[in-house]
């Protein structure tokens, strides 16, 4: 069972999502408590592919404000843990032009932190206007039905 920590509605607005991903964090400690705390941001988060390996940028976790003598910076790039193959097909896609692999949501899954990338293509502004007309023309078919199925 998985609980949210964080979404980042932001990227669902900019980006069209072809594909999702999932992957774990590694944390130091203060980080950890800091998330259960709820002080992290995911706005600008991203993953990177750097010599094989996956990272998280962007991604600003507030210092633990608790903690005795050692702290984490708050915008580091923190290291993914991912299967080696989801990796190499990860990086392959990257180099399409104009895809990129913004956070989705980071949430608890079996006392762990888990992060959720999504695979997409930067949206234009016609489209994210579409969206919204798309949105708005659900919400109002969706009252007019609750409205007609009450009397």
């Amino acid at each position: 069972m998985s609980q949210d920590i964080a979404n980042n509605r932001k990227a669902l607005h900019d980006f069209q999502i072809l594909e999702k991903f999932e992957a774990g964090v590694e944390l130091k400690g203060t980080e950890v408590k800091s998330i259960r705390a709820g002080h992290i941001h995911l706005r600008d988060a991203f993953g990177i592919v750097q010599n094989g390996q996956m990272f998280m940028a962007g991604c600003d976790i507030k210092p633990y404000e608790a903690a005795s003598h050692e702290q984490h910076e708050p915008r580091r790039l923190r290291r993914l843990l991912m299967h080696r193959r989801e990796i190499e097909r990860i990086k392959s896609k990257l180099n399409e032009k104009g895809l990129s692999l913004p956070v989705l949501r980071i949430y608890w899954k079996n006392r762990r932190v888990k992060l959720e990338l999504g695979l997409g293509r930067g949206k234009a502004q016609h489209d994210k206007r579409e969206t919204l007309r798309k949105k708005v023309q659900d919400r109002e078919a969706q009252r007019a039905m609750a409205r007609f199925n009450r009397h």
